[in-house]
């Protein structure tokens, strides 16, 4: 079996490219990383033509988007709408002619009107339904990230942690967040793939921990990681601001997924890994 992931060099993307293969599959990435004939952006793109007619399952990752920071930079710009609707029309199109399974990754914000990112994750979610395809919402999944611009609220705190020796806050800290470790959404992506047809289009499958932490929680572990190292004491400096980007807004997260898969990892565990793994490039 043939599997194609769009944005395989992402957070997520990278993660269950490595996963997939352990586990014995043909795996075909793609991803603007490899080379400007991979810019799905690109209208036609014979590659991406190519890559979605010979496979047996699309993974649908790509998408412009990054964490917190990048979000607030540049979510309101014309490049960030741009990129994201090009993506969505070239790959959807294709799906469509082509009449492949597969799953269109979605965010917990995408009733969030507010947020472009959520609009477009959005309509995402409606070109998905009208191919019969299946949506899967994730809320916050951490790992290990290479592109700093983009990375979220944990590889950004762990990073700032070894190259400062301290982290900033964008917030007071106090706005809640579910966070998922990689490996467990890989776990449940294959889980939905493999029971492809058990789901229905309008299946709530929320992939996430079910289970929230404050950001000073989730600052307060990364800080013990650094001391349990005995290396030095990372300074942790809250802002003064509230969140902008959900506005504090909270969904609940809707448990159906469960009846197929359940999360392993708790925060700590995976704050660990994360940080254990970064480590390595900071000898």
């Amino acid at each position: 079996m043939n599997i194609t992931i769009l944005g395989s060099a992402g957070q997520i993307g990278a993660y269950l490219t490595e996963y997939l293969r352990k586990k014995g599959y043909e795996v075909t990435e793609f991803d603007v990383v490899n080379g400007e004939d991979e810019d799905i952006t690109t209208i036609p793109n014979p590659k991406l033509m190519r890559a979605i007619r010979m496979t047996d399952f699309v993974f649908v990752l790509a998408f412009d988007v990054g964490g917190s920071r990048y979000l607030k930079k540049y979510q309101h710009t014309f490049d960030f709408v741009n990129n994201n609707t090009r993506i969505l029309a070239n790959v959807f199109n294709l799906l469509g002619e082509y009449k492949k399974p597969f799953v269109f990754a979605s965010s917990q914000m995408s009733n969030m009107s507010y947020s472009p990112y959520g609009v477009l994750k959005r309509v995402g979610e409606l070109y998905t339904q009208t191919l019969k395809g299946l949506t899967v919402k994730f809320w916050n999944v951490y790992g290990v990230e290479n592109d700093p611009e983009k990375s979220h609220v944990i590889t950004d705190f762990i990073r700032r942690g070894f190259e400062e020796g301290q982290f900033e806050m964008l917030t007071d800290g106090t706005e809640e967040r579910q966070f998922l470790y990689a490996e467990d959404c890989c776990e449940a992506l294959e889980t939905v793939m493999e029971n492809y047809t058990d789901f229905k289009p309008e299946d709530p499958l929320h992939i996430t921990s079910f289970r929230s932490e404050t950001i000073k929680e989730v600052a307060a572990m990364i800080k013990g990681c650094f001391c349990t190292d005995g290396m030095y004491d990372v300074e942790i400096n809250p802002g003064l601001a509230k969140d902008s980007v959900q506005m504090d807004k909270r969904n609940e997260a809707d448990n159906y997924i469960l009846s197929w898969w359940v999360p392993k990892t708790t925060i700590d565990k995976g704050i660990r890994k994360v940080y254990n793994e970064m480590k390595k490039n900071y000898k």
